[in-house]
């Protein structure tokens, strides 16, 4: 069951719209809870980048992921421009696509002039149909196979090597080739932060990176085989992050390994310090904004540099979630109500954990909206659940809304990161469409899938199909 938010008053929808204080430009996406074009109409219906959302789900249905354009280039912006504010040397913002690989998203990124990175065959190939360059290209992976990184090489990407598994399949693969792979090495580095213990990934208990007790034994490994390029060092310490703390000590760990790779001659000039800048799914949240993010990171990677008498390197970092969750809403339709005397009200949407996995993994928070009622009070405590065949299958616990009534359009915030990316065909039911929404267009971006794409890939033997068919 998910988890009971802090108590909070909201009057009405209203209470969660953006403030209308200051431009687009100077309002951090992620510490908004709705996408920043984002309004009510004369109507008393949510608007998203122009369009009336309403509208949208009676053209193109429910479940509806509605992408906003604006916020997600707004959140781009901001990353590149403070990196080029806050630091003087080199700097690269990689988007972290596992948040949303998708054509239209990996597009927009790289059209701002952000890389990419990919953990996968299907997410690099992703990202190369949609026109990212190759060197702005790095893979990631635990387990990448020797097929994902062939296809690596042959695109001449960077290869992020996370155990000995990778380096040991690169040299087979790239033994006495002329061209060398571009390497970088990922460590954790043993700094924890405060986030749901399946998304740290910093911390010596980890399924990623080389502990760094094995760095001196990775670095001469890879000092003996001029087939390997390694170009930089790599650490995440995890996602959906409030603490700046972490970004402050993080630098000085790597700039110390970047120190021992040169004593074995490599020719380090790269430090990626990962992501994991959370956003505002509540409204008790209060994530950092992204300018303070990167003003940190650049700030404490700069003091590292001079303390270690060590040239600034190429700065790399990887938001996935702060660049594309708070772009994104989800809209459903209200059907099914049920109300347990003395304990709670139900409603029921058409979606749930196939569209929106992390409520039931991640015990993960949302806020929602009565998209056709803005204004109308919020006199209703209820749980919204989904219609799947599972108790647990609840989208947002205790929500304040309005009194609801079957065909109402309930619009849950906060939806762009891993939601699309995680979701099933649980139950059989077909993932839902994406629309991309700016100046009042409406794009399709991902197409509803329909029962026939369902049974795309079954296949029935001969000898089960029905005597009639024989």
């Amino acid at each position: 069951m998910v988890s009971t938010p802090p108590v909070e008053s909201p009057t009405s929808g209203l209470s969660y719209l953006p403030s209308i204080e200051g431009s687009a430009d100077t309002r951090s996406p992620n510490q908004e809870l709705f996408p920043l074009t984002a309004r009510v109409n004369d109507n008393d219906t949510l608007e998203i980048g122009g369009c009336d959302v309403t509208t949208l789900t009676r053209r193109f249905g429910t479940p509806l992921y509605i992408l906003d354009e604006t916020t997600l280039r707004t959140a781009c912006r901001q990353y590149r421009n403070a990196f080029q504010r806050y630091y003087e040397g080199d700097s690269l913002v990689l988007f972290a696509s596992k948040a949303w690989s998708c054509l239209a998203v990996c597009a927009i990124v790289a059209s701002e002039g952000l890389g990419t990175d990919v953990v996968s065959g299907g997410e690099l190939y992703t990202a190369l149909k949609a026109g990212v360059s190759p060197d702005r290209i790095y893979l990631h992976g635990n387990n990448k196979s020797r097929q994902e990184l062939q296809r690596a090489i042959d695109a001449g990407i960077t290869v992020v090597a996370d155990n000995w598994n990778d380096l040991n399949l690169l040299v087979s693969l790239t033994e006495g080739r002329e061209t060398p792979v571009r390497l970088m090495l990922r460590l954790t580095p043993g700094i924890e932060c405060h986030t749901h213990e399946y998304i740290q990934t910093g911390h010596l208990d980890s399924k990623f990176g080389f502990d760094p007790d094995s760095l001196d034994a990775v670095l001469e490994f890879v000092s003996q085989h001029p087939s390997l390029s390694c170009v930089g060092l790599h650490a995440h310490i995890g996602s959906q992050i409030f603490e700046l703390q972490p970004h402050c000590d993080l630098p000085k760990v790597m700039v110390s390994w970047w120190q021992r790779a040169k004593a074995y001659g490599l020719p380090v000039t790269e430090l990626n310090v990962g992501g994991g800048l959370g956003i505002r799914y509540t409204q008790s949240d209060d994530p950092p904004s992204i300018d303070a993010w990167v003003k940190t990171v650049c700030e404490n990677v700069t003091a590292a540099c001079r303390e270690a008498g060590m040239p600034l390197p190429r700065l790399l970092c990887e938001p996935g979630r702060s660049l594309v969750g708070s772009a994104c809403v989800t809209a459903y339709t209200i059907g099914a109500e049920k109300t347990v005397p003395g304990i709670r009200t139900y409603i029921t949407v058409d979606g749930g954990m196939s569209d929106n996995p992390r409520p039931i993994t991640y015990q993960s928070l949302y806020q929602t909206v009565v998209a056709n009622r803005m204004s109308a009070p919020a006199t209703e405590t209820v749980t919204v659940a989904g219609k799947h065949c599972e108790s647990g299958d609840v989208v947002v616990s205790n929500a304040k809304l309005p009194k609801t009534q079957a065909g109402d359009v309930l619009v849950v915030a906060g939806t762009g990161a891993y939601n699309y990316s995680m979701s099933s065909n649980y139950n059989r039911l077909p993932r839902p469409a994406a629309v991309l929404v700016q100046e009042g267009e409406a794009s399709i971006v991902l197409q509803r899938e329909t029962d026939d794409d369902l049974l795309r890939q079954d296949r029935l033997p001969d000898r089960l199909m029905g005597t009639e068919d024989r």
